[in-house]
């Protein structure tokens, strides 16, 4: 599985996915807004994007989910869900468009029920149980064979209290699937720390609940099965400047955020980041002549690897930074990992991060096995 966000098509058009590779893609991204209606984020060109996709991806027998939501476009969704009128006229509003698109299934990326993700969002206590209401209407409304899935953190959804729901078994009732977004645990920062760390191997790390590991241990202890668990993971990483050679850990101070240094962003792409795909074209990582599909530092970067969250980084004395990422490696050992624990399988944010050859998803396709 994999995310096309609509940004990418000036660069990437639908038709160069190898389809192959892949069983669903996401779309990303629609939005609710104020009167609950779907609109587009990312381009005036989305609709037709994501026309081309779908139909693309048919033709070569695959399927197609629209994600709703994303960082965003999650400000309308807590008024979208908060009453019986707003969640069918919602649940209208995408039935429409997933008959209108012939789509194969709707993903929920709300960033987050019952917490504050962007500050614009509106928020509310009865957030996670209003939208397991609008998730039944959700179920109920559309065709029998819609795929139904939501994005979440690695932690359950959000009580009324504000903690971690301990019993998520009504919400495996209604979704095919949830996508743990395992990525954006560390951003840019002078003392940077993994973008999606694997586990918390050495017992340091300053957000121990935040890992693959612990995001699969957290939503199975909530009654939510494995096979029904999907882990996200990234194509992209983040450029700090900093002189450290080593990745944060729990005795180290943290500091507050300073300067960024840019490699490289796309549209749409936060500040800070930068994928896989941009640092081989630009010289920091070089393919290792000596074994398939691996890369080390070079243009001055020095590649080593956290044994702590299983993930590699790039530092540069002469220029201060650090790159925290993921390469065939790491990804590697997290699909490994997942299907070690009976999940579904791996959704990597975005498909276009990748390099022309596919290295991470083959590396991907690797642990899993296929």
């Amino acid at each position: 599985m994999a995310y096309y966000p609509s940004w990418i098509s000036n660069v990437f058009p639908p038709e160069q996915i190898d389809f192959s590779l892949f069983d669903w893609v996401d779309f990303a991204f629609a939005m609710p807004d104020a009167s609950f209606a779907l609109d587009w984020d990312g381009s005036d060109r989305a609709p037709d994007i994501l026309s081309r996709l779908v139909t693309v991806a048919h033709q070569q027998g695959k399927k197609v989910k629209l994600s709703v939501g994303g960082w965003g476009g999650s400000k309308w969704f807590s008024r979208a869900v908060a009453t019986h009128f707003s969640r069918q006229t919602f649940v209208n509003n995408i039935a429409v468009t997933y008959s209108q698109y012939r789509l194969d299934g709707i993903d929920l990326d709300w960033e987050y029920p019952g917490q504050q993700g962007e500050s614009q969002n509106y928020v509310d206590p009865s957030d996670t149980a209003n939208f397991l209401d609008f998730l039944k209407l959700l179920r109920d409304t559309l065709p029998p064979l819609a795929r139904i899935s939501a994005a979440v953190q690695t932690s359950p959804f959000s009580g009324a209290n504000g903690q971690p729901l301990d019993d998520v078994r009504a919400f495996a009732d209604v979704l095919d699937w949830v996508t743990l977004m395992n990525y954006d645990t560390w951003g840019a920062s002078p003392n940077p720390g993994p973008n999606a760390p694997l586990n918390d191997a050495c017992r340091n790390s300053t957000q121990p609940a935040v890992s693959a590991d612990a995001a699969i241990r957290s939503w199975t202890a909530a009654g939510f099965p494995p096979d029904q668990l999907v882990l996200g993971v990234p194509s992209y990483g983040y450029v700090s400047h900093s002189s450290t050679t080593r990745l944060r850990q729990r005795d180290e101070n943290q500091l507050p955020p300073g300067s960024i240094v840019h490699v490289m962003t796309d549209e749409g792409a936060d500040t800070g980041e930068v994928q896989f795909r941009e640092l081989v074209r630009q010289g920091v990582l070089c393919r290792d002549p000596t074994r398939h599909g691996v890369y080390t530092g070079c243009g001055g970067f020095t590649r080593e690897w956290d044994a702590c969250s299983s993930t590699p980084f790039l530092h540069s004395s002469a220029v201060d930074q650090v790159i925290t990422y993921d390469d065939g490696q790491s990804l590697g050992l997290k699909a490994e990992y997942a299907r070690q624990g009976g999940l579904l399988g791996i959704n990597i944010f975005d498909l276009h991060g990748d390099t022309g050859q596919w290295e991470l998803v083959n590396s991907l396709r690797q642990g899993l096995g296929l």
